[in-house]
């Protein structure tokens, strides 16, 4: 940090910061692999940490968990201090806090089904019209019988149920065809089989505790381990737009702000935006613009800006672009793209420096005082005072058995919700029908049909007014016209 802002490297005409008060305008770190973009991530995170900003980033590689110790000199980094004139650089580390949606390589990271919300997750699960239709109505009927959707187990158990109801159910909520909600059950059974299992859940996360500053006024860096995660990407695609979400609604206005409050890096951006239906980039565009009135700065790192939808591309004001390379006519004309998507300078030919970067250099561009675009430069990417590359497993084992969230976190809950209601409804009922079935003819009669129905729609009843509220939900809320209650 320099003066307040964060430095992200420099040139013959000096060093080139990022304003602390323009960082959420959003930002974008782009190159092709090996090209310098990881040390450049954690240059930019440990900036904000001794800015006093929090930092969430995914670490998709491994090689992010260095941050969390001191690094060490070598000839190369010194020779690079020296050409930057970074004299007063020391070895230390940044506080982190490791995560894992698996609960492996850090606390396990949990949202609750009804967190997620029925729009994220039929797009998780690939549903057609029909079969979203009938998620949302489930969502709904759950809502209006006043039971918790917290686990997958939860919502296979709400399922089951509307399917065993279904007759009585269509007055009120339409159509509910068998076969959408065999396809929905289907589709729950690969989920859970990606992991999906262990994110739904309790004790959920609580965004502030992704917010922390030590007692040295640092930021707390919250590193995300996706190394498994990436074999699941709509899972990780569908994670990062809940986090974006819930920030969005949770947080409230911030004005100006001389510093964000929390910096977001999202690796891989690609798997975001991937298949992704237009009404659900649309909603996503308007958070990426939205939420910086929330101080919030969001920054993509992908190969290639081109990655980035173009309503989203253009909110990313400070830009960072490693070498591309220019072997195939695709290839070209990505840099030509890539080129023209920063501030020309008139002593600069962008599109050819490109394609001449070394590795630990980049072409930069970031907003001035007045919110402008600077002249794009060539600037040598400065070291991190952390250590660059992972830490081994026994360093990460310590790391995290220190961490005060340990409690929070670690163990999971699983509290009574529809799941545990609708089984001992169930089970409340069945010995009714086991007596009716034992008294009556061979042929149950009419008026035991109608005992059944009537204990049936009693349950119900007594469902609703077990909680007599409905759950609130965070997917987009605001933005898709709901709010929290």
């Amino acid at each position: 940090m320099q003066n307040g802002n964060i430095l992200i490297g420099g040139n013959t005409n000096g060093q080139v910061s990022l304003l602390s008060h323009m960082a959420n305008r959003h930002g974008l770190i782009a190159g092709a692999t090996g090209t310098g973009k990881t040390v450049t991530l954690q240059t930019l995170a440990e900036g904000f940490s001794r800015a006093g900003v929090p930092v969430f980033v995914t670490d998709i590689k491994g090689d992010l968990s260095g941050i969390a110790r001191a690094g060490s000199s070598s000839d190369r980094l010194q020779t690079r201090l020296n050409d930057l004139g970074l004299n007063q650089h020391q070895f230390r580390p940044s506080p982190t806090l490791f995560w894992d949606i698996y609960g492996q390589g850090g606390h396990p990271i949990r949202a609750t089904i009804s967190d997620m919300g029925p729009l994220l997750l039929a797009n998780l699960l690939e549903l057609n019209a029909t079969q979203s239709g009938v998620l949302f109505a489930c969502f709904k009927i759950a809502d209006d019988q006043g039971l918790l959707l917290l686990d997958l187990k939860d919502l296979r158990a709400m399922l089951s149920w509307i399917a065993d109801n279904n007759k009585d159910l269509q007055a009120d909520y339409g159509s509910l065809p068998t076969q959408s909600i065999a396809a929905i059950q289907r589709a729950l059974l690969v989920l859970e089989q990606q992991g999906a299992e262990e994110f739904f859940g309790e004790p959920a996360l609580e965004l502030r505790d992704l917010m922390q500053v030590d007692f040295s006024g640092n930021g707390v860096v919250s590193v995300m381990d996706a190394t498994r995660l990436m074999q699941s990407p709509k899972l990780y695609a569908t994670f990062l737009l809940w986090l974006l979400a819930e920030l969005f609604e949770q947080l409230p206005e911030a004005g100006d702000l001389d510093r964000p409050r929390l910096v977001l890096f999202f690796d891989e951006a690609h798997l975001l935006f991937d298949d992704a239906p237009k009404v659900l980039l649309d909603k996503v565009e308007q958070v990426v613009r939205l939420i910086r009135s929330k101080g919030v700065g969001v920054y993509f790192v992908s190969q290639n800006p081109m990655d980035i939808p173009s309503d989203i591309l253009g909110q990313l004001g400070n830009r960072v672009q490693h070498a591309l390379r220019a072997f195939t006519p695709a290839d070209q004309k990505a840099v030509k793209a890539a080129a023209q998507t920063m501030r020309a300078n008139d002593g600069l030919d962008t599109e050819q420096v490109i394609t001449q970067l070394g590795v630990g250099e980049a072409l930069v561009s970031v907003l001035d005082a007045q919110g402008r675009p600077t002249p794009v430069e060539r600037v040598l990417i400065a070291p991190p005072e952390s250590r660059i590359g992972p830490l081994t497993a026994d360093e990460r084992s310590s790391q995290i058995g220190r961490s005060p969230l340990g409690s929070k976190y670690d163990t999971a809950l699983d509290r009574e919700s529809a799941y545990e209601i609708l089984k001992q409804r169930s089970e409340q009922i069945l010995p009714v029908e086991k007596v009716v079935q034992e008294t009556a003819a061979p042929r149950r009669s009419k008026q035991a049909d109608t005992l059944m129905q009537s204990l049936a729609k009693s349950a119900a009843r007594s469902i609703g007014s077990q909680v007599g509220r409905q759950i609130a939900r965070g997917l987009l809320g605001s933005l898709l016209g709901g709010r929290r209650r």
